[in-house]
């Protein structure tokens, strides 16, 4: 954002300076220009009343000490011809009408009619100036001035001017770069500061605010607004964590009264129902696990999970096993593969409770006599856990929407649940850093997957 506002901002100043300075420096070589032929043809107008003198006494001795002293003060050379195109001294005049130009304007001075005056032009293609001016005595034409004179001090004047003009421009370029920037600093320091702090709320940081002055008052009624979202979030967390911290307090003493009685029940039936009674207490610690994980979630916001190094085949194949009785009502029965051993960082708590809304689920919508293969391998993006069933599906456009609150299938309208399995499970997988992506299956079902970073990428 910064570079495309100094763009906008900077592009048009540079087009509006450059345009501007080119105009003056044309303007100024032109002025320079104009301003060298005003002298020369003031100086030739001087010349010709002298040549006309000479001319008429016949001797030049007066003409050419005057040429001579204007000469080494300008280094101008004037010669003086007659009527005939014959040249006067100095010795060297023959050197100044030797160019055709030079002679075609004598013949036109000697024919009664001056030249047209040099025309701007560019400081590369400005030349030594000649200029001719014809002598007349009562009407009548009794020889031609003319003027050779050089454009070395006009050039270098108008490069001078050239050179100081392109030191402006590009001074006033250099301030407004300089205004830009201090400019888009001071718009967009208050947005950087709004992203900061959502990445602060992001990270858990319900204390972070802008202040109110920060920026341009154009952006104040945005920064108050985000402040007073930022409350109302803080104010919905706090609710959330208080109702947390109540249900996972509450939750536990019945949970601990029930455990205590399964033991009790445990020394009256003996050997009989030790499996059971395993099982049940088994139950009981992952129940006692996850309401730690939800009172942790309760305390830290939600923020850091607990992590651990976890075996995912070994977690898997577990929480089957689990579910195993549950699917035989209806003759459904789990099939576990996959990779020997599949180890990751991650909060065992989380997955197994992610796990059971997919296998719950899958159960749900399997039929009779069904089976359900979960799997647990490593991908070269981490490691997958698979659960796929051999019930309905959804349909192609239908995917997409399975992770969301409370939706479900138009054909699964009379079946038990509230449409909240995949979006548990989608939203404690994306706590520890994983997701949840549900496909069609081949053969029909569904394919359920969870994607977990591996201990290496974390």
């Amino acid at each position: 954002m910064r570079r495309r506002l100094i763009i906008v901002f900077l592009l048009p100043l540079v087009l509006v300076v450059t345009v501007l300075g080119g105009a003056f420096a044309w303007s100024a070589a032109r002025s320079v220009q104009q301003e060298f032929y005003a002298e020369q043809l003031g100086d030739l107008a001087y010349f010709t009343t002298s040549a006309r003198q000479s001319l008429l006494s016949g001797s030049s001795d007066a003409f050419d000490g005057e040429a001579d002293r204007y000469r080494s003060l300008y280094g101008t050379r004037i010669v003086v011809v007659d009527r005939t195109g014959r040249p006067w001294a100095p010795d060297d005049a023959e050197r100044v009408i030797e160019s055709e130009e030079v002679a075609a304007q004598i013949a036109l001075a000697l024919s009664g009619r001056r030249g047209e005056l040099p025309q701007d032009v560019l400081p590369w293609q400005f030349s030594d100036l000649s200029l001719v001016e014809p002598v007349f005595d009562g009407g009548d034409v009794i020889g031609a001035v003319v003027m050779s004179a050089s454009v070395e001090v006009p050039r270098a004047e108008i490069v001078r001017q050239w050179l100081l003009t392109a030191a402006v421009v590009l001074a006033v370029i250099g301030a407004g770069l300089f205004i830009v920037f201090r400019l888009a600093g001071w718009v967009l320091r208050p947005l950087r500061r709004l992203d900061g702090a959502m990445e602060a709320i992001e990270r858990g940081d319900m204390d972070a605010r802008i202040a109110d002055e920060t920026g341009p008052a154009e952006l104040h009624h945005m920064i108050l607004m985000f402040n007073r979202m930022a409350d109302e979030i803080e104010r919905v967390v706090s609710r959330q964590q208080e109702f947390a911290l109540n249900a996972s307090h509450e939750l536990r003493n019945p949970l601990n009264a029930l455990l205590l009685r399964v033991e009790v029940l445990a020394t009256d039936i003996g050997e009989v129902g030790a499996a059971d009674v395993e099982k049940i207490r088994e139950e009981g610690a992952r129940m006692t696990r996850i309401l730690d994980t939800l009172l942790g979630f309760a305390r830290r916001g939600g923020q850091h999970a607990a992590v651990a190094d976890v075996d995912l085949t070994t977690l898997v194949r577990r929480r089957a096993a689990a579910w195993q009785e549950v699917a035989a009502r209806r003759d459904v029965r789990f099939v576990t593969d996959g990779d020997a051993t599949v180890r990751t960082l991650t909060d065992a708590a989380i997955v197994e409770s992610a796990l059971d809304a997919v296998l719950d689920n899958a159960v749900k919508f399997s039929p009779d006599g069904g089976r359900i293969d979960v799997s647990a391998v490593r991908t070269a993006e981490g490691c997958r856990i698979s659960v796929r069933d051999r019930g309905p599906g959804l349909e192609p456009g239908e995917l997409d929407q399975a992770t969301d609150r409370f939706w479900r299938s138009s054909r699964d309208q009379n079946t038990p649940g509230s449409g909240l399995g995949l979006a548990i499970a989608s939203d404690l997988l994306r706590s520890v850093g994983g997701r949840v992506s549900v496909e069609g299956a081949e053969g029909g079902g569904l394919r359920v997957c969870f994607d977990l970073p591996d201990e290496e990428r974390r």
